[in-house]
C-alpha cells in the first residue's frame, strides 16, 4: 500500500501571512505542496478547536502564522493567538499528538522567503514524525 503523503493545514492570516504567501507564489518560491492554507482575517479568531479538528481529521501538522508581534491589523489578535498556543501545546500530548506537529509563526506581507522557510521546516519536522494515527478518532482524509 503506497505511504500516505503528509498534510499540515496551515491558518494564516489575511493581513500578513496570507499576502507572503501570495508574494511567495508570485515570485514562484519552491514550498512544499503538501501545505494547505486556510485563510482567516486573523490568527487570533482561529479557535484551538480548529486545530484538534484539523488533527481529528487527518492532518498530520498544523500551523498558525500571523503577523509578527506589534504589527497586527487587530492590534492584539497575534498576542491572543501566542496565549492560545501555549496553551494548546500543553495539552496535545494528552491527545497523542507531539508538540512538534503544532507550530506558531509570524511572517509579514513582504516576506515570502520567511514563508518559504518557516513551512519547509515544518515540512521537514512532520516527515521526520511520520503520519498522525490517532486512536479513538474516525479518521477522514483532509482535502
Amino acid at each position: 500500500m503506497p505511504e500516505k503523503k503528509s498534510t499540515i493545514i496551515a491558518f494564516v492570516c489575511n493581513w500578513c501571512s496570507y499576502a507572503g504567501a501570495d508574494q511567495a507564489g508570485g515570485l514562484r518560491l519552491d514550498y512544499p505542496v503538501n501545505i494547505k492554507l486556510v485563510r482567516v482575517m486573523c490568527s487570533g479568531r482561529v479557535d484551538p478547536q480548529f486545530v484538534m479538528d484539523s488533527f481529528r481529521k487527518g492532518a498530520d501538522g498544523v500551523m498558525i502564522l500571523g503577523c509578527h508581534p506589534g504589527d497586527c491589523h487587530y492590534r492584539n489578535g497575534n498576542i491572543k493567538a501566542m496565549k492560545r498556543s501555549i496553551l494548546l501545546e500543553q495539552m496535545l500530548p494528552a491527545f497523542g499528538i507531539d508538540r512538534k506537529r503544532f507550530r506558531l509563526d509570524w511572517v509579514a506581507a513582504g516576506e515570502a522567503e520567511r514563508f518559504k522557510e518557516v513551512v519547509t521546516k515544518m515540512s521537514e519536522t512532520i516527515k521526520k514524525l511520520g503520519s498522525l494515527h490517532l486512536k479513538g478518532f474516525v479518521e477522514s482524509e483532509v482535502a
